[in-house]
């Protein structure tokens, strides 16, 4: 998912020094700098080794390894990064469980049904016009099954709200393409190298019908928790069936080349071109939806590989590359999603990964 790059950008700013209360940092030459920094311990486990990825805090200068933090940072933030100790950091701050400003901040389509409890008859509906489409042997892949109570679908949703909201991004279930970025025409599934597998007619409706269910408030049934070890976290809020269709992931679209010293640690591949000025990726740091937080299994461990309970498939779909999160066997309520962020490239470090 991440540029290779990440190694030489976490080097290049993870240096710490011993705890001080002030910094000399400022005063000393280059050579010097380099021997205040050459004894450098992590706070939290007392070992200098590793030095690559210690990382140092913007106000106290005290060293903590990236992987003894909790939860553990894969790469170095953007911008100035404190300490627990010195952060401002408030308590995670929960999304109001108020149907209105649930319908606001995604967008829901407001109509009777979506701004109301499902009625009887609504429920009827929804529920026939899944059970047609599950029935079709030949469909590939299924749409998700809403949760019934609609309370819980808010509570699934302002779960999503609550991370989307530390994190500082905005909601968006669809590629975004931005001025400055790689414009929409360059997404053309054509220039990926080797090809790429089209989505079929039937699941490309399949994909469409899980759009428009959450554009109305029928929301997949997945849980945003926050783990103290693995930050913000997806799980399964009732049983999902092998080859449903989870999420797209999204978020704005971009050409590889202006991202490769970008810090971000959720870049995804979205086009390998021939020609590397044309391959693009999706970077969902200012806007996105809840892929971001599924979590990648560590590739280093036997039992990383047991977790592993979602693919990450890439698909031309009407001459574009999309992106989605398939469900690769049964899940059962109250599972955590995991999938592989490597995939064919392993340049995602996951090492510390739990």
């Amino acid at each position: 998912m991440a540029s290779s790059q990440t190694r030489t950008l976490r080097r290049r700013r993870t240096q710490a020094s011993k705890p001080i209360s002030q910094s000399p940092v400022k005063s000393l030459s280059k050579s010097q700098i380099d021997d205040y920094y050459s004894d450098a311990v992590c706070e939290e486990c007392g070992s200098g080794d590793a030095a690559d990825e210690l990382l140092l805090c913007d106000k106290c200068d005290r060293g903590f390894h990236l992987f003894c933090l909790r939860p553990i940072i894969v790469s170095v933030p953007k911008g100035p990064w404190f300490c627990p100790s010195c952060s401002s950091q408030k308590k995670l701050k929960y999304f109001p469980l108020v149907q209105t400003k649930i319908v606001d901040f995604f967008r829901i389509q407001r109509s009777t049904e979506s701004t109301q409890k499902l009625n009887y008859d609504s429920q009827k509906r929804r529920k026939r016009s899944s059970s047609l489409v599950v029935s079709k042997k030949k469909r590939k892949l299924l749409p998700f099954n809403p949760t019934e109570d609609p309370l819980r679908r808010m509570e699934q949703m302002a779960s999503l709200a609550t991370a989307l909201t530390a994190t500082r991004t905005e909601f968006s279930n669809e590629l975004t393409y931005i001025p400055g970025m790689a414009p929409k025409s360059a997404n053309r599934a054509v220039l990926e190298h080797g090809g790429m597998q089209v989505l079929s007619k039937e699941d490309t409706e399949t994909l469409n019908l899980c759009k428009s269910m959450m554009g109305r408030g029928e929301w997949p049934p997945l849980m945003v928790v926050f783990d103290p070890k693995e930050g913000f976290t997806v799980e399964a809020d009732r049983f999902i069936k092998d080859l449903t269709i989870i999420t797209e992931y999204v978020g704005d679209v971009d050409y590889l080349k202006n991202r490769e010293n970008d810090e971000g640690d959720s870049m995804m591949t979205l086009i390998s071109a021939n020609e590397p000025l044309r391959s693009l990726v999706i970077c969902p740091d200012k806007r996105g939806n809840i892929a971001r937080f599924i979590n990648g299994i560590n590739n280093h461990t036997p039992d990383g590989k047991k977790k592993q309970n979602v693919k990450c498939v890439r698909f031309e779909v009407n001459g574009e590359c999309r992106v989605l999160l398939i469900a690769s066997r049964d899940i059962p309520k109250g599972e955590r999603l995991y999938y592989d962020y490597n995939g064919y490239e392993n340049e995602y470090p996951t090492q510390h990964f739990v």
